[in-house]
């Protein structure tokens, strides 16, 4: 038993006024072929083929800070240019290490010693299992410097 459809299907003109007619067998097999898409099979794979390894990415992040704060002073009007330099000289260090199927948040914070007490705090929906964190910190005579890296794993 056979439902008629309540959908009407329409037509679409051809482009310039041309048509398919127009076109020999090997100008519509290239035009075919041009406008096709590639479609690519599931992989299924739920782990990364190279996880992310914590030890490895707080010694470079804890080097990079070093190397970047040991001889600067505090200066509030450029230390957030300083911060946005360094996360992304760690960013790009931590891609560089080639773990794949991981996604980076990094943070830099530069505070100014001045005998006060800081408390931070951070939340996020995390994946156990997969993702990670790793953070460094450099400590200077006028001012505190601390990196957050956060890796969250992707599919």
């Amino acid at each position: 038993r056979m439902r008629n459809s309540s959908h009407e299907v329409h037509g679409m003109e051809p482009v310039d006024g041309e048509s398919f007619a127009e076109f020999g067998k090997s100008e519509i097999f290239t035009l075919k072929t041009s406008m096709a898409k590639i479609k690519y099979a599931n992989t299924y794979k739920m782990e990364p083929y190279r996880k992310f390894q914590a030890h490895l990415v707080r010694n470079k992040a804890q080097l990079i800070l070093t190397v970047e704060l040991q001889k600067t002073k505090y200066n509030g009007a450029t230390s957030v240019f300083l911060c946005n330099s360094i996360s992304e000289e760690i960013l790009r260090a931590v891609k560089d290490m080639g773990f794949d199927r991981y996604k980076y948040v990094v943070t830099v914070l530069i505070v100014q010693k001045t005998g006060q007490a800081i408390k931070m705090s951070s939340r996020w929906v995390w994946d156990v299992a997969r993702d990670n964190w790793v953070s460094a910190k450099c400590e200077t005579e006028s001012f505190v410097s601390l990196a957050l890296i956060m890796a969250c794993y992707y599919e």
